[in-house]
């Protein structure tokens, strides 16, 4: 490991990307101590970045870091709270985007801001068309593009709409118009997320002819392997604060992810003791079995086995391909390929329908958007999964209704004066165990849970955990989905380890430790 910066530093460097050498000279872009407060949340707390001309950084931390509130902050989006910005060495305050623009400071961001039924032409200058004589000038236009794309080795025709091109030519799309303001800075914020590894690569060796010629490039990704093959330097981010500045060819991947996720690097080295789940009592023959499925830009293929009485847990980084492979499993996102058994017959999760009438079951990730009915009551909103399972002609009657409520209000203990109170008056570990409630109540033999322990107290943590025990021990099957990793250790029989929308190993029995998961994620570097 070879850190450039931990925690703030007067020390200002600036990489040669022709030679690699490293040479004294003020940042290109920097801000120092800043700071962003949202009510009850502080989402940057004295973050320093530095960026410099000819190179490529990459802006690492894993979800509520923030990498997002810096990049907004830096364009524009949000104003600071304190704290200041620099681009060349001069204090700079922008206060919308489209001033940041002016400064020279452009962002592409993962979904194409673009107008797809205009022409490349016409969105690559949008808002910024070139007049004659007080007319737009459309030949002008249309040569501009056209060499703007040249520069990026792209030759398009650029007089036809935008969506009928691929996504790897609207994201090019994307970074001319980035660059048709003479940028000197770039933003990129997961700019390869919907591209197969052939748009990747070129999509790199643009960025390195951009980088030869200057230009000052911040990379945000949570592809490990994309962020390590392109980026010469990475700055970390943890719970809103610069964890550290380092060298990308001096930062072992294990390093990173400990860094990432805020554990010292030679405690994970030394844990080897198991303590994962007990094993199941019985054996079971698998409830589902999946080989080769796979999705375009969500996916690649992969195999998975998942019994009934055991549960087992996906480990992995943000954009790892956790909740994707869940996705697949409930028939949320169809699968491109791939061959779906369960019960030893092939089926065909085309829709979360589907899935349910295979009596399989998804708490997802964020439970207030898509899980939570607010307006709902608390008994509504269990009962609602089963009463779809029955159609709404067959309908559960009140008393039955109640009833069910009142059973999982009393097993799973939700805190409620009754079950007509509304749901978005429980407490966030409340609501989390309705969602459960939701679920038990149709009686799934496989249930996945998606991040069900974020954002709830401890007590409430370790009702649901002891919970995934007992169910599992009645004999269902469980996906276990956290970005906590000793979570993950602690209640899974096998875990499956993913990096970068792929699998890439299965820990199970004496094998499931943290370190081994964190070696697995990193590729097994020491």
């Amino acid at each position: 490991m070879s850190p450039v910066v931990g925690g703030r530093s007067s020390t200002n460097w600036h990489m040669n990307s022709s030679v690699g050498n490293v040479t004294a000279a003020a940042p290109l872009l920097s801000a120092r101590n800043v700071s962003k407060h949202f009510p009850g949340v502080r989402a940057l707390d004295g973050v320093d970045f530095s960026l410099n001309a000819g190179e490529i950084h990459g802006l690492m931390g894993e979800n509520g870091a923030g990498k997002s509130t810096l990049i907004k902050v830096l364009t524009g989006v949000y104003r600071r709270d304190g704290g200041e910005i620099l681009l060349s060495g001069r204090p700079i305050d922008p206060r919308s985007p489209a001033e940041a623009q002016r400064f020279g400071i452009s962002t592409v961001y993962q979904e194409v801001n673009l107008i797809p039924f205009l022409s490349v032409a016409e969105n690559i200058s949008l808002g910024r068309q070139p007049a004659k004589s007080g007319r737009i000038d459309w030949k002008r236009i249309r040569i501009r593009a056209s060499d703007a794309l040249k520069k990026l080795d792209i030759d398009v025709d650029v007089q036809q709409p935008l969506n009928s091109y691929s996504l790897a030519v609207q994201q090019m799309v994307a970074i001319a118009r980035a660059l048709d303001i003479e940028a000197k800075v770039l933003v990129l914020d997961e700019p390869t997320s919907s591209l197969d590894a052939n748009e990747v690569e070129h999509l790199f060796a643009v960025l390195r002819k951009l980088k030869g010629q200057g230009l000052g490039i911040v990379f945000v990704s949570h592809f490990l392997d994309q962020v390590y093959a392109i980026a010469d330097r990475l700055t970390v981010l943890r719970n809103g604060k610069l964890i550290g500045e380092f060298e990308a060819a001096k930062l072992s991947r294990l390093e990173l992810i400990a860094k990432m996720i805020g554990k010292d690097l030679n405690a994970v080295r030394e844990m080897s003791a198991h303590r994962g789940a007990e094993p199941p009592r019985t054996e079971h023959k698998p409830f589902l079995r999946v080989k080769g499925l796979a999705r375009r830009g969500s996916m690649l293929p992969f195999d998975l086995e998942i019994r009934a009485g055991e549960v087992v847990g996906f480990a992995g980084l943000l954009g790892s391909g956790r909740t994707e492979t869940a996705r697949l499993l409930f028939g949320i996102d169809r699968a491109g390929a791939g061959q779906v058994d369960i019960d030893g017959r092939s089926v065909t999760l085309s829709s979360p329908r589907t899935a349910i009438a295979h009596r399989i079951g998804f708490c997802p990730e964020d439970r207030k958007t898509q899980a939570v009915l607010p307006d709902l009551t608390l008994r509504e909103n269990i009962v609602v999964a089963l009463q779809a399972s029955k159609g709404w002609v067959r309908r559960i009657s009140a008393r039955q209704q109640q009833e069910l409520a009142g059973h999982y209000i009393k097993t799973l203990n939700i805190a409620t004066s009754d079950a007509e109170k509304p749901i978005k008056l429980l407490s966030g570990g409340n609501q989390q165990k309705a969602i459960l409630a939701r679920w038990l109540a149709s009686q799934p033999r496989l249930l996945i849970l998606d991040e069900p322990t974020r954002g709830i107290d401890i007590g409430a943590k370790a009702e649901i955990e002891k919970l995934i025990a007992r169910l599992c021990r009645e004999g269902m099957a469980i996906v276990f989905i956290s970005s906590e990793l000793e979570e993950v250790v602690r209640d899974s029989h096998r875990v499956v380890v993913l990096r970068d929308r792929k699998k890439v190993g299965e820990l199970t029995g004496n094998q499931i430790d943290l370190a081994a998961i964190m070696k697995t994620i990193a590729g097994h570097e020491d």
